[in-house]
Formats: structure tokens, sequence, C-alpha cells
């Protein structure tokens, strides 16, 4: 499961965790702020930041509670997004409805049409999506993805 980590005692400043120079809230432009450095590929290059959306254009910034399952024989598994108080529950119809949750870095975009809103009481509560991976494939493209979005996000992987 992927979760927040305590943020840094440096904690006004945004960017790429370790892997650009932190830049004060003030300055820097959105294109530097989303924007880091990718160690996947063979030469340093510049890449997007990964993020999460539930309408395309519109991204999420709450950080969600990520539980994977994977089968014995590695074929298949599933990764459920627990967003607790999503974001995008406040915004109005004008920009959209929730089409789905769209997981986007520098390699494309993943997308899974499997979310559903918990209410508690009458109000929204949390938006719960799951992602079914079919093949091995899908689930060493889910974790890269994962990986980056982690690093971005400030997020630690723990073994339950």
């Amino acid at each position: 499961m992927w979760t927040a980590l305590k943020p840094p005692a440096n904690a006004t400043h945004i960017g790429c965790p370790k892997a650009l120079a932190r830049q004060p809230l003030h300055s820097g432009s959105a294109s530097q702020i989303n924007r880091r450095i990718c160690r996947h590929r063979a030469a340093p290059t510049v890449c997007m930041a990964s993020k999460l959306q539930f309408i395309k254009g519109l991204d999420e910034p709450s950080i969600p509670d990520v539980k994977l399952t994977r089968s014995r024989d590695g074929s298949n598994g599933t990764a459920t997004f627990i967003f607790p108080e999503p974001a995008v529950l406040n915004t109005t119809e004008e920009l959209g409805e929730i089409t789905g949750l769209y997981m986007i870095d520098d390699e494309g975009t993943i997308q899974t049409v499997d979310v559903s809103a918990k209410f508690v009481n009458g109000k929204p509560d949390r938006i719960e999506a799951v992602h079914v991976m079919k093949t091995t494939n899908d689930w060493d493209r889910f974790m890269r993805f994962m990986e980056r979005y982690a690093e971005d996000h400030d997020l630690g992987f723990n073994k339950k």
C-alpha cells in the first residue's frame, strides 16, 4: 500500500522530491513545477510529472491510499485507490463529469472506469477506484506509473 510520508521540514517548497531542486511556492512557472528528471531513460531528460485525474484536464490534488493485490502466479492483479475527501467532489458541474480515473505520466495514460463514490449520512465521504491488471505487462506498466507517482508526491510503500 502506498501512503503519504511525513512532509519535510521545508514543506513550503514545490517540485519533484529528490530529483529537482525545490522551487519556492511563489516563483517558477507551472511547467517548471510539473516536471521532473526521468531516471528510467538512458539519458537524463525532463519529463512530465505523474498525476491522477477524474475529469480529463483537471488534476486531483488529494493523495489516495492505494492497495494492491496480485495472483500467486503474477499473471493478474488489482489496484484499489481510496481518495478520502477528494477535491473533485467540490467542483461544479461546469468542469465536467467524472468519467473514470486517469493515471497520466510520460509513458501515456492508464484508465479505469470502475469508480464509485461512497456517501455517509447523505454527504460524499470518499471515492474508490479499482484498476484491474490482466497481464504481467499491465502490472509492470502500472508499477512504473506508481513508482513515478510515489516519487512525485512523497509516498512510501508499506508491505502488509
